[in-house]
């Protein structure tokens, strides 16, 4: 199956090095993916989109993918202001960082996970000029909800992305959400 996935979030939370690394965990499976980021004001803060494809198959798509069966969402107040469920397939998985409830009308019948990838950062000290990097406990999130990857697959993207301390403190945020996400 062709799994594709688009990440939601504000410039500065990673949305763009969540899908690359979320494509490096499945490669390094055997699997065939694909990321690449759409910006609109490329600036700290605004609105950011990135994209996904992993398949067990080879595949040659490039186009941007408008009916995701997985969408990402990195910041909760992206709700408000971009509609994250454009084009969403019928059956399609949102995994949000959110500590607060979603009501059922608004979620329809997707299948939903939450996860406070918010907390997990900072309690970790996984933050740059004031924002909370979430983007690797997403990771986590997003594998607990959608078999793309397993965790272990994960940590180790992480883990060669970034080397010692920082690495590692990636490495556990991604392995925390992994626990702490919840299906609504």
């Amino acid at each position: 199956m062709l799994y594709e996935i688009r990440f939601h979030g504000r410039g500065g939370q990673g949305a763009v090095t969540a899908a690359e690394l979320l494509v490096k965990a499945a490669v390094s499976e055997g699997k065939w993916g694909q990321s690449f980021p759409f910006f609109g004001a490329e600036r700290r803060g605004a609105p950011v989109t990135a994209f996904a494809r992993i398949s067990e198959e080879k595949h040659f798509l490039h186009s941007p993918i408008t009916e995701p069966n997985v969408v990402v969402v990195l910041d909760r107040k992206i709700l408000d202001i971009v509609d994250v469920k454009s084009g969403l397939k019928g059956d399609g998985t949102l995994v949000i960082n959110s500590t607060k409830s979603i009501s059922k009308e608004w979620l329809q019948n997707f299948r939903t996970y939450v996860v406070d990838a918010t907390k997990i950062a900072i309690s970790l000290g996984l933050s740059f000029a004031g924002w909370a990097l979430v983007n690797t406990a997403m990771l986590g999130a997003i594998v607990k909800a959608v078999p793309l990857a397993r965790i272990e697959s994960i940590v180790n993207a992480i883990r060669n992305n970034w080397a010692g301390r920082v690495g590692e403190l990636n490495a556990e945020a991604a392995k925390r959400a992994y626990e702490e996400a919840t299906i609504l």
